[in-house]
């Protein structure tokens, strides 16, 4: 199979659903001639032409012309935020209306937006840079919550976020663009509300997300050579969140840990620990750690901003601690 990008999965997922269906356009700051600040929209514009177009900074128009277009136009908009930080700028339009409205009018519309978001500590961007806000829209209902960590996740879940007729919130983590994967070339999707086991093992479950999901690999490779048999669990999704997956492992081991970048404080791990915990707490040979980024604003500081992302030696340890029950 061959091996690709995350950045190249992405312009593939938006190069085929724009081909497949005419209805889809897609806008954002930098998104059409310059191809994103990621790279991640280059080449659409010279292929699609004024269905990729770029806007004003104005986060708020942007998502709002998204849900407008959705809603009256017959269009499916695919708008992306330079930064995901800056979903709070335009907070109401996304935790007020993309999520509610179809409830709200009794199903009389659908709101098939796929608002992407890149999130992540890369490269001393700053405290308003740099944030993985994603645990905020878990409390938002009617949100779909996407968070892919490989180039085949991201393309197989972009394809599905697109074609949904629900909003969708796409989470990008930065440092993820560049890391290759194996992605087949014939179409595929990943549905949503599926769990993925990215590693098997006997003796304690690490559930990450994003970034961490391959800090948790790296991690149970050290481990294994301490004869410590580590499961890695990415939710892919954390709404719906596939905690039947989850549980199963749980019972299996006994033993979580649960890593994000998020801040540890009402981070999604929060969540998914208070449902092990009323789902499977009998079946818990110690109780559920979590490693997530301190309760303070990421520094600008590139050495500094390493203190706030979950480490490999961060895992060991917390590992080792639960194995000692």
């Amino acid at each position: 199979m061959r091996t690709i990008t995350m950045r190249e999965a992405i312009i593939e997922a938006l190069t085929e659903e724009m081909e497949r269906d005419s209805s889809t356009v897609l806008f954002g700051e930098d998104v059409g001639k310059f191809g994103g600040i990621y790279g991640a929209t280059k080449g659409l514009y010279e292929k699609f032409g004024n269905r990729v177009f770029d806007t004003p900074i104005a986060e708020t128009t942007i998502v709002a012309a998204a849900l407008g277009m959705a809603i009256t136009g017959g269009v499916r908009p695919i708008p992306e935020l330079q930064f995901g930080d800056f979903v709070g700028v335009a907070f109401d339009e996304v935790f007020n209306k993309l999520g509610k409205w179809r409830w709200m009018h009794g199903g009389q519309m659908e709101v098939p937006v796929t608002l992407r978001l890149p999130i992540g500590i890369a490269g001393g961007a700053g405290p308003e840079h740099s944030q993985s806000p994603q645990a905020l829209f878990m409390h938002g209902p009617g949100l779909i919550i996407a968070v892919p960590s490989t180039p085949y996740d991201a393309k197989g879940m972009l394809k599905s976020a697109i074609r949904e007729n629900n909003a969708v919130l796409f989470f990008e983590h930065k440092v993820l663009y560049d890391l290759k994967g194996e992605v087949p070339e014939e179409e595929y999707l990943i549905p949503f509300g599926k769990a993925d086991v990215k590693r098997e093992g006997s003796d304690v479950t690490i559930i990450a997300t994003a970034l961490q999901v391959h800090t948790a690999l790296d991690a149970a490779k050290s481990l294994s050579n301490q004869g410590i048999d580590a499961e890695v669990i990415d939710p892919r999704t954390l709404a719906p969140l596939d905690m039947d997956t989850i549980l199963s492992s749980v019972r299996k081991t006994g033993r979580v840990l649960i890593v994000h970048e998020e801040q540890k404080t009402g981070g999604s791990g929060a969540e998914i620990a208070a449902q092990i915990q009323e789902n499977a707490l009998f079946d818990l040979q110690a109780p559920i750690k979590r490693i997530g980024a301190p309760d303070l604003p990421i520094a600008q500081s590139i050495y500094l901003e390493q203190f706030y992302r979950p480490s490999e030696e961060q895992i060991i340890t917390a590992v080792k601690e639960l194995m000692e029950y």
